[in-house]
Parts: structure tokens; C-alpha cells; sequence
């Protein structure tokens, strides 16, 4: 899945829809950024980073526990996530 993948769901008028949409960008926001500091710490990154690693990996931490908030709220909500 892209993140082009998740328009309708984020433009939908159902709540459950926007909230899985939005939960799917955040696992593939998390993903790229993950293969991103994968790479850095492999030196395979293809450019120069303009902010500290370190900013970025408590980025990643922060998308974490974003995406396990999410993952509560759906199940008290009785949301089914992918």
C-alpha cells in the first residue's frame, strides 16, 4: 500500500474509514522513515541528511507510540485494522 492508496479513506465521510486511512499512513510514513535510518546506519543512505539522526530516530519513537495509540482506540472502538 501507498500513501495515494489511502485518499479515499481519509476523504470518506465515515470516521471508521478516515481513522483506518489514517492509521495506514502512519504505518507507511513509519516504514519509509525506518528504511530510511536502516540505511544511514548501513552508510547505503543515497544523500545527505540536513537535520541530526538523532532527530529522527525520536521521530520514529514518537510514530510508535502514535500508531500504538491508534491500535488502542480501535480496539475499544471495535475498529479492524489491516
Amino acid at each position: 500500500m501507498e500513501l495515494k492508496d489511502t485518499i479515499e479513506g481519509m476523504t470518506s465521510d465515515d470516521y471508521i474509514e478516515r481513522f483506518k486511512a489514517e492509521y495506514n499512513q502512519v504505518s507507511i510514513r513509519l516504514n519509509k522513515l525506518a528504511t530510511m535510518l536502516d540505511n544511514y546506519h548501513k552508510k547505503e543512505l543515497p544523500f545527505t541528511l540536513e537535520c541530526p539522526i538523532t532527530l529522527l530516530e525520536v521521530q520514529a519513537g514518537l510514530m510508535v507510540k502514535y500508531k500504538d495509540v491508534l491500535r488502542a482506540r480501535a480496539k475499544y472502538e471495535g475498529i479492524k485494522l489491516d
